[in-house]
């Protein structure tokens, strides 16, 4: 037997609903002629009689009448797969992108950017610093720089500090050497900072950035953190004073078509009320615990 066809099972259904052919022509738009061979041709592909055939219009035979509640069933699965798809996909995305470090505290405090009663979708993304946001829809970028060229709108936002940090266990020294991020990963100012600075002192890199932060805790070297988060992380203490080169802005960053969108207006304020209430955590004014995020009020 050939696989059943579900568009064929679809139309058996009208036909066993109206009664005949006529009543599924009216119904369906295809001609009673068409609608009869597309019968038949389903009775053979299935090797069974699924209609009594008579003046007064087609009855159910036994395995029809098997058939008319199965594919019943199917129609019901059917709907209930269409309504559980348009809910999900009815609403619209809603995504905030921005480098490892940012899209960590970004991922914590989502439930201040998105409520369960809001009517959007929100996805977190990783980009970097160099990529090409021109037909980036729907994003909402926290960048260390402005666009210089595109259709973009840009909120200057607050300003990101980098320190040193070593571990805790470790006492100061001059001679302590250096773990990097790797020069095939390495695209920011302050990812390669370490080396163009100190390269004869690197003895630990990685190209998995997430992982710096565990390699400074474990004793491994010093190495360069955004304020915010070497200052959150156990285990780490700052080994000198800010590094006032790699210290820059944030820039809210959004293709100038969606600005105006309700949803991309709401996170947007929403991003923008967070970061500015975080202020002194970015700019490492205080050395503040992880728990000192300050969070707010969805709008």
């Amino acid at each position: 037997m050939t696989d059943v066809n579900w568009d064929d099972l679809k139309l058996f259904h009208i036909v066993a609903s109206q009664g005949g052919l006529a009543g599924a022509a009216s119904a369906t738009g295809i001609s009673a002629p068409t609608i009869g061979r597309r019968m038949l041709y389903l009775e053979r592909s299935m090797g069974r009689t699924l209609f009594i055939r008579s003046q007064q219009g087609y009855r159910l035979a036994p395995d029809g009448a098997t058939l008319f509640e199965r594919v019943q069933s199917m129609q019901k699965t059917a709907l209930d797969i269409s309504q559980w798809h348009g809910d999900a996909f009815s609403l619209p995305i809603v995504s905030v992108a921005s480098n490892i470090w940012l899209m960590g505290f970004v991922s914590d405090n989502a439930a201040i950017l998105r409520g369960p009663q809001d009517a959007f979708r929100l996805c977190c993304k990783r980009i970097a610093e160099d990529e090409d946001l021109t037909f980036r829809r729907g994003t909402i970028a926290i960048l260390d720089k402005a666009p210089r060229a595109g259709n973009f709108a840009a909120l200057k936002s607050v300003t990101m500090t980098y320190h040193t940090y070593r571990a805790a266990h470790l006492p100061a020294s001059d001679d302590m050497p250096w773990i990097s991020i790797g020069t095939e990963v390495a695209v920011s100012d302050a990812e390669q900072w370490v080396f163009r600075n100190n390269e004869p002192m690197i003895h630990t890199w990685t190209n998995a950035p997430e992982l710096l932060p565990r390699l400074i805790a474990s004793g491994s070297g010093r190495g360069v953190l955004p304020s915010f988060l070497g200052d959150a992380t156990p285990g780490l203490v700052r080994d000198g004073e800010t590094i006032d080169e790699l210290s820059h802005p944030l820039w809210l960053t959004v293709n100038d078509d969606d600005r105006h969108a309700p949803e991309m207006r709401l996170v947007m304020d929403r991003l923008a009320a967070l970061l500015k209430r975080n202020e002194t955590l970015f700019d490492g004014a205080k050395n503040q615990p992880q728990s000192a995020v300050i969070a707010f009020p969805r709008s």
